[in-house]
Parts: C-alpha cells; structure tokens; sequence
C-alpha cells in the first residue's frame, strides 16, 4: 500500500475524535507496513521502557498495554491531557528510542491509531485480559507470564 493509503485511513480515525479527562481508551496502533519491529527483544524493551515511563501522574494513568512484534494495545484512563497527546508523545519518544537503539532509520508507526471509549457497563478487567492474552492467540507462547512485553495493574 502507498502513503495515500496511510493518509485517508489516518485521516477517517481522526474524524469525530474527542477525548475525555476521565475516560477509559482501549488503543491499538501499528508499525509501519506492519513490520515485526518488536520481535527484535532490543526494540520491545525500549518500547516496554516507555510504556512505563510515559503517562505522568496527571496525564494518564497506564491499565494494562501488551506489545505484539507489529502492533501495540494499550488501556489507559485519561486524567488531564487528551488522547492525541498522548499517543503524538508515544509515537514519537518510542519512534527515536527503538531508532537509535536497534540502528533503523525512518517512520516507526503508520499514521493514525484505532481506539475505544469504554463504555460504563464494559468490565475493564475483562478487556485487560483480553489484551494480555493477545500473545497466547497468537501463539507467541503458551502461557501469558511467559510473555514479556505486557503488564495489567491488577497483576
């Protein structure tokens, strides 16, 4: 696919974007061409690393993330700053970190991101499982505690 591809699908999830302090978001955001970037262990450390250190106590609060070799999920509650923000911020800081460690050079990520406001009635813990579990359906391991790229905080 060519970057026209990258810039009206980028453009469609932005459209009637709105983000609120408060909120749950479930986001998946995907590398560039869907290369396996993080099966290389240097850059889903780095990636891992970030995830961490990224959502200051008054921007969000981090609920569960797992790093797929092509792909990241992620659920965080927004407490001050919006969801753009924050993803621009993650993009961005994990694009230069994995770049500069693993020695490669361009985009990291497609451009745009999907996400969903969790509902009041969605048990978050539920969807935490489901995102950790990710690696399992996967067949990247047979049990999640093997998996090392993901964390939930009720675990």
């Amino acid at each position: 696919m060519d970057d026209r591809h990258y810039r009206f699908h980028g453009e469609n999830l932005r459209k009637g974007r709105y983000s609120q302090p408060g909120a749950m978001y479930l986001v998946t955001t995907v590398t560039r061409g869907r290369r396996p970037v993080f099966a290389d262990h240097i850059a889903a450390r780095a990636c891992a690393r970030l995830l961490h250190s990224l959502p200051g106590a008054a921007v969000a609060e981090n609920l569960a993330w797992v790093i797929m070799p092509d792909h990241v999920h992620y659920l965080l509650c927004l407490r001050t700053a919006d969801l753009a923000a924050v993803m621009r911020r993650f993009k961005s800081q994990s694009a230069k970190s994995v770049n500069a460690l693993t020695y490669r050079t361009g985009p990291l990520w497609q451009k745009g991101y999907h996400d969903h406001a969790l509902r009041a009635e969605e048990d978050i813990k539920q969807v935490a499982r489901y995102i950790i579990a990710n690696p399992l359906r996967a067949r990247l391991c047979n049990r999640v505690g093997d998996y090392p790229y993901w964390f939930a905080a009720w675990l």
